[in-house]
């Protein structure tokens, strides 16, 4: 008598948790150290630059997997950064967005199966571009009169927080919100930082959901994680030592470029799709 349960594999359970060699690629570990330089001056202060890393990983991995790999990474971050910006934050964007935030990466969560990773490549590069566009080239240099709002906060804090669930690129639809405001650089660079450990933290409950945490990738987490450190604490300084004026001409510019890369990414995928 077959004692097992019918149709149950326990190898197929356990399969997710067996240590498996790390990649031996020279061209994977550089990429993915190019992603994690990315991820350190994004978590320092310079907010949206980070947003391009999981798509350049996933030019090598599956783009689920390359998000979960660099999850552990940005955690360890957020968490360096936080400490670093305590005393640097603004409370009326952070009651508004973090509870907007939260409901993106619910959304995400449910919504994973059904939302292909280009269009949502797509879809942020052109928010990024278009709102850029109009802050350069608007009216009064793109001062259209309107000062955020509650409404235009959760708005577009939700959707940050569904394309930062979805591949870790939640900075364009956030610079939205927040960059018209002109805030202190610190401050600027504090609330971002508390808005997106909130998310990314959140983000720990729809990757377990989807099954996608394993040793495999934890490992290749690992050997990142002193890289990680190292970057975070160079954009922390960075950021420090860059007159205001000149941060946020960067900013902007690194949401230019970014943009233009998720359109020509999610573009090229969905050509090939």
């Amino acid at each position: 008598m077959d004692a097992g349960l019918p149709g149950f594999d326990p190898a197929q359970v356990l399969q997710p948790f067996r240590r498996m060699p790390l990649p031996a690629d020279p061209i994977f570990w550089l990429v993915a150290a190019l992603c994690v330089l990315l991820l350190g001056l994004a978590k320092g202060g310079f907010t949206g630059v980070g947003a391009v890393a999981t798509p350049i990983l996933a030019l090598l991995l599956p783009p689920l997997q390359a998000a979960v790999i660099l999850l552990p990474i940005i955690l360890l971050q957020d968490l360096i950064s936080v400490i670093a910006y305590r005393r640097h934050w603004d409370a009326w964007n952070l009651k508004i967005a973090i509870p907007g935030g939260l409901i993106g990466v619910g959304l995400a969560g449910a919504l994973a199966a059904h939302v292909t990773d280009a269009h949502i490549r797509l879809a942020i590069g052109l928010i990024g571009i278009c709102f850029v566009l109009w802050r350069w080239f608007g009216p009064k240099g793109g001062d259209i009169g309107l000062k955020p709002s509650a409404a235009s906060g959760v708005f577009w804090s939700t959707i940050s927080g569904f394309t930062s669930t979805l591949s870790h690129a939640g900075g364009p639809p956030w610079q939205v919100h927040i960059l018209p405001q002109n805030l202190p650089k610190l401050v600027l660079a504090g609330t971002t930082t508390f808005f997106f450990a909130a998310i990314n933290y959140a983000k720990i409950i729809p990757f377990v959901a989807l099954g996608q945490f394993s040793f495999d990738n934890f490992a290749v987490s690992a050997v990142l994680i002193p890289l990680a450190v190292a970057t975070n604490y160079f954009g922390l300084w960075l950021v420090r030592v860059t007159p205001q004026d000149l941060f946020y001409r960067i900013v902007y510019v690194f949401t230019f470029l970014i943009s233009l890369e998720l359109i020509r990414n999610g573009a090229v995928a969905l050509w090939h799709g």
